[in-house]
């Protein structure tokens, strides 16, 4: 990962992190090498971790990212964790599996957890590809982004029962931000 990845990396979770309870427990779906369970330190009562391009499982005190792909690689224990974060990966997520994404989400979050995305403009696509010609990002699977659009988020996730909370842009509007809740008695 390039300084300008690492940059936007913690950019995106300086976004988050205020939405994600204290003594959280926390799925991180393309959780990288856990740069979002590091940033919460002791204020992560347990995180699980999902990422693509891991090779073998990283175990640390609170938390552990395992290779695979979100659903097929889950936590077990449905309707116990406080929130559940994608930072720059739905857009990776095929139309065809976004609705499964969605109801496993429902199914593992308590009543009143939360579902929290960023997810960028089209017009970052062209901006990241100028990036990566230059070498300045290594480009984190950019031939996955599926011509995905963000206003399709709400409707992916109120399908199954979450309600939004929030949605706003930041990066001077490139990048999105949504905030879902669980619906109290919610489930799959």
């Amino acid at each position: 990962m390039k300084f300008v990845d690492r940059f936007l990396q913690r950019w995106r979770i300086r976004k988050v992190i205020g939405f994600i309870p204290e003594n959280a427990w926390v799925v991180d779906i393309g959780a990288f090498h856990g740069e979002l369970f590091q940033s919460l330190g002791t204020s992560l009562a347990k995180g699980f971790g999902v990422e693509p391009l891991l090779g073998k499982t990283l175990e640390s005190e609170r938390y552990g990212i395992h290779p695979g792909f979100f659903p097929d690689t889950r936590p077990n224990d449905s309707g116990t964790w406080d929130a559940i974060t994608m930072l720059a990966v739905l857009e990776h997520i095929p139309e065809k599996q976004q609705a499964a994404l969605a109801a496993n989400c429902l199914d593992l979050l308590r009543p009143g957890g939360r579902v929290i995305v960023t997810v960028p403009s089209k017009a970052v696509d062209a901006i990241l590809e100028v990036l990566k010609w230059f070498h300045l990002i290594d480009g984190m699977s950019l031939e996955e982004h599926y011509g995905f659009q963000p206003s399709n988020t709400p409707q992916i996730f109120a399908e199954p029962g979450f309600r939004l909370l929030l949605h706003k842009r930041f990066q001077l509007g490139l990048n999105h931000l949504f905030v879902f809740e669980k619906r109290p008695g919610g489930g799959v």
